[in-house]
This record gives C-alpha cells, sequence and structure tokens, in this order.
C-alpha cells in the first residue's frame, strides 16, 4: 500500500469496477478519485457505500448506491449488522421468558413486540377471552403512550437529518416525558417485559393516572409545536414534497403498512379493520394523506400523535372506574405467581409477600417454583396475530409443540418489510433524497435484523 493512499476513501477495484468508500470525508475527494481515472472508465457509474456506521442510515444499515454525479441509479440495502438472534434464543426459554427477548427487536416500540408475541400465546393457550379488563386497558394505554414516544423519534432524528436540530430537540424532550411514564409504571424505560401470557405484569402504582393526566395536558399545548415549525415551512416542504414517492399500487405490491401506505390515502389500520385488544370501543380516527411521499408521510404521523392522546385519555377514564380490579388471569397454572410489591427498603418483593408464599403453603411454593422454573404448557398449534405497530403491520408467528417451550416464533417485522421500498424511493432521485426517503420509512433495525 502506497503512503500516499487514503485509507478511508480509496478506490479498490472489483467485479463491477471502482467502489468508493465515503466515510466523513469530502465530496471533492470522490470527484478527484473519478478524475483520476482514465477516459473510458470515467464514463462509468460510481458505486458508494453509504453506512453501515453513517449517522443518516437511522442505525446499522448499509445502503450501496449507484451514482451518475448526484443522481441515484441503484440503491440497494444491506442489512443484518444488528442480527441478535431473537427468534432462535426464544426456542429455548418458556413462554413466559420469551417476552424478554422480544421487547428488544424493535427497541422503539418495545410494547408491540411484547403483544403481538403474548395474544399469540393465549390465543393458543384458549384464553383470549379470560383476560381481565383491566390488562386490556393497561395494554392499550401502553401502545399508545408508545405509538407517541416512536414517532416523535421519527419526526426528531428525521428533522435532525436535514438540519431541522430544533424539531430534533423538541422531539426527544417529549419522548422523555413518555419513557417517564414508562418507567413509572414498568419500572423501566425500555425492554420492559410487562405484557405478559394473561395480562400484565403488576398493576399501576399510586399516582399514575395523575401523571397520565398532566401528560396529556401538556402534549396538547406541545404538539402545535410541530406543525407550527414544519407544516408550512417553505425550507421543510421542498426537502420532503415530491421526495421518496410511493402510490398505492406499489405499496400493496411490497406489502408496505403503517404510515407509508396510510400516506396514499388508503385508511389500513388493524385497529380499525381486525381489531383486537377492545379498540373497536375506543373512539379515534384513522388518518391519511393523499401525497404518497415523505411530507404525506410526517404528516400522517402528527396527526396520529393526536389520535392517540385520544386514545389515551379514553384509556385513563376507565382505569379510573377499574381501581382495583385483577391485571392477570385467574387460571392459576397460567398466571404469573409473583405478585409485584416493592419492600420497606425500595427494592424487590415486599417482605410480606414472600412471607406468604414461603411459609404458609408447601404446595404454593412448589407450584411457585415449578412455573417459574419450567412455565405453563400451550397445547400444540400454530397462531398469527397481526397488530398495528408505529410502523405498519407487526405480527408474531408463534408454534406450540405442547411444551413449555415455543417450538418456533418468528415475527414480521414492519420496518423488514418496508425496507423493500428503498429502490423504489430513491432511484432517480438525489443522494440527499435517500436521506429523506429512508428517515419516512421510519426503519428500526433492531426490528430488520432480530
Amino acid at each position: 500500500m502506497s503512503a500516499d493512499q487514503d485509507l478511508y476513501a480509496g478506490a479498490s477495484d472489483t467485479t463491477e469496477g471502482k467502489v468508493f468508500t465515503v466515510t466523513g470525508q469530502d465530496w471533492d475527494s470522490i470527484v478527484d478519485g473519478l478524475a483520476a481515472m482514465d477516459d473510458e472508465s470515467a464514463d462509468e457509474r460510481i458505486v458508494v457505500n453509504m453506512g453501515p456506521q453513517h449517522p443518516s442510515t437511522h442505525g446499522v444499515l448499509r445502503l450501496i448506491l449507484e451514482l451518475e454525479g448526484e443522481t441515484v441509479t441503484e440503491a440497494r440495502c444491506g442489512i443484518g449488522y444488528l442480527h441478535t438472534g431473537i427468534e432462535k434464543n426464544m426456542e429455548y426459554r418458556s413462554w413466559v421468558q420469551g417476552v424478554t427477548f422480544c421487547t428488544r427487536m424493535d427497541y422503539l416500540s418495545p410494547f408491540y413486540n411484547e403483544m403481538t408475541y403474548v395474544l399469540g400465546v393465549e390465543r393458543l393457550l384458549d384464553i383470549e377471552d379470560q383476560i381481565p379488563e383491566k390488562a386490556q386497558v393497561m395494554r392499550v394505554l401502553l401502545m399508545e403512550l408508545n405509538r407517541i414516544s416512536s414517532h416523535l423519534v421519527c419526526i426528531a432524528t428525521g428533522g435532525m437529518e436535514i438540519g431541522a436540530l430544533t424539531v430534533m430537540t423538541i422531539g426527544f424532550r417529549e419522548r422523555e416525558l413518555v419513557l417517564d411514564l414508562f418507567e413509572l409504571i414498568t419500572g423501566l424505560r425500555m425492554n420492559h417485559a410487562f405484557i405478559r401470557p394473561g395480562g400484565v405484569a403488576q398493576d399501576l402504582p399510586p399516582g399514575a393516572l395523575d401523571e397520565i393526566r398532566s401528560f396529556i395536558a401538556l402534549m396538547k399545548k406541545r404538539l402545535p409545536e410541530y406543525a407550527d415549525l414544519c407544516n408550512a415551512n417553505p425550507i421543510f416542504k421542498a426537502r420532503l414534497e415530491g421526495v421518496g414517492h410511493l402510490d398505492l399500487a406499489g405499496c400493496l405490491a411490497l406489502g408496505i403498512t403503517g404510515p407509508v401506505l396510510r400516506s396514499t390515502g388508503y385508511p389500513w389500520d388493524l385497529r380499525k379493520t381486525q381489531p383486537y385488544s377492545g379498540y373497536e370501543t375506543y373512539d379515534f380516527d384513522v388518518q391519511t394523506w393523499d401525497t404518497a411521499d415523505s411530507y404525506g408521510r410526517f404528516r400522517v404521523r402528527l396527526a396520529e400523535m393526536w389520535e392517540s392522546l385520544k386514545i389515551i385519555e379514553q384509556a385513563a377514564e376507565r382505569l379510573a372506574k377499574l381501581d382495583g380490579a385483577p391485571v392477570m388471569v385467574a387460571d392459576k397454572k397460567i398466571a404469573w405467581p409473583s405478585q409485584l410489591a416493592i419492600g420497606s427498603d425500595g427494592m424487590g418483593n415486599s417482605l410480606d409477600h414472600i412471607r406468604h408464599i414461603m411459609g404458609e403453603s408447601m404446595e404454593a411454593l412448589i407450584h411457585h417454583f415449578k412455573l417459574v422454573t419450567e412455565g405453563f404448557r400451550v397445547p400444540a398449534g400454530q397462531a398469527y396475530v397481526p397488530i398495528e405497530s408505529p410502523r405498519g403491520e407487526l405480527g408474531a408467528h408463534v408454534v406450540s409443540d405442547g411444551g413449555t417451550r415455543p417450538f418456533r416464533a418468528h415475527f414480521r417485522d414492519p420496518s423488514f418489510t418496508n425496507l423493500q421500498a428503498t429502490s423504489v424511493m430513491s432511484e432517480g432521485g438525489m443522494v440527499a433524497d435517500v436521506i429523506v426517503a429512508i428517515a419516512s420509512i421510519d426503519p428500526v433495525m433492531g426490528g430488520v435484523d432480530r
């Protein structure tokens, strides 16, 4: 290797010609490299790797771009850099422990990962009608809070990538408020493992409803700021309008769902079309736009946050009437035995609860031990229950062979499916428009690679 060769923006010979890997250098380095070629190869297109460490690829996504000048002639996705083997690991854990794994897939919407998996397990157990009402309402509440936090990250990071830094700072400001609520209710800000087969892990803590109502009131004041900053902003609109265009026929051909699909004007939302967890009893509207571009997807997400606030408000009213109601199925052969309570030291279970398990009944202690270590058995069969995540249709295909562990769990993650649109949205546009198109898809690589 010669001393004057650039390690970080060098050219290498491949079967496709010259390939340039650019990592933070000026675009001039590519231009100079192209000019240094002989006349015959100078007419060829350049292949540029963007990512997987690039800040504008929404995680560890590699984009292979073929360019003519600044125009993208071909765009391909390189995935697999965040592969965690979650689905395979779930085969070696009990049905309840599976929740701890799948919550980490799409780490921006963990409750949805838990929910689709748990709904599949409950269908195999045939206990869908036995889930307590309070558990169902708490699930809806947490999912809609999660929809807001996920959309906030999408809008914030998308704004940051095009230079709208104020959108980024206020987006994460509001997301912190949602994560504070998650921490209050579940004890964790992410990766909760809170939605369990049969219900939820524990009841709402004291004061939670007051905090939720305060959040709703504050968000009604904060959400209009996004509209004021972006909706009619000529610079913002110039970067997003007409960029990443994908019409209804393209979405249907590629199986694309969520805000990308609804930005074409098609009101497909599983909360309305295939309701679950009592969504049919809540008053809200499916939000659509008619431009089928990045701007339309931004407007859909902004409007959906308002609808989520409406659902959260209704859920909070219902929870106020269900004080003291159970949050786990009554069947003790399925229900997680531990009734969580904080001890006087602020940690762990209270001594009264431990004394009840350990000292009052040997049979109860044995049952507790067996259920925690081995888990319950699920009848042989398979189930697929899709739900509407912030990115589209998220479903878990759960297969049981009659044992205490999943025989197979496979997830239909919307980020993985929606990424198919990268080439369609990007080819023919400029390099800068690739960033906007990817941001409008809102992929989360943890869900893509799993």
